[in-house]
């Protein structure tokens, strides 16, 4: 049986928008909330180039991510065709107006990802 972890209320979440959830290890967790007062998580990653999707724009039940405007949905993780690829999702739970997410999904879930590091690209010493 999951244990969940209480993140936050529904309307702490801007409605087409979202909140991210820092973790200790490995990205951010994106929370999302639609028009339709449903909410998902996504691992804070675009699978293109790694983009932050919480600061993209929820449409219907997808954002967009901010660097390439990439379809992300929000229900599977994964980039509307003709772009492929998924970013993980999590198992949310909302309760009279409260947003969980799995507390072992949160420390253990895609934790190998890292977060691309913006800039010149350092050549590596031989």
């Amino acid at each position: 049986m999951s244990e969940w972890k209480v993140i936050c209320r529904v309307d702490d979440i801007p409605v087409l928008g979202a909140r991210r959830v820092t973790r200790p290890v490995g990205v951010d967790v994106a929370v999302f909330r639609n028009a339709d007062d449903e909410v998902f998580a996504l691992l804070d990653r675009c699978p293109h180039k790694g983009g932050p999707l919480s600061q993209g724009i929820v449409f219907g039940t997808s954002v967009a991510c901010p660097l390439h405007n990439w379809s992300i949905g929000l229900d599977d993780g994964c980039a509307k065709s003709p772009d492929e690829g998924c970013t993980p999702r999590f198992a949310v739970k909302v309760a009279d107006g409260v947003v969980h997410l799995d507390a072992d999904e949160l420390e253990s879930h895609a934790t190998d990802l890292e977060r691309p590091v913006a800039g010149p690209r350092r050549s590596v010493a031989a």
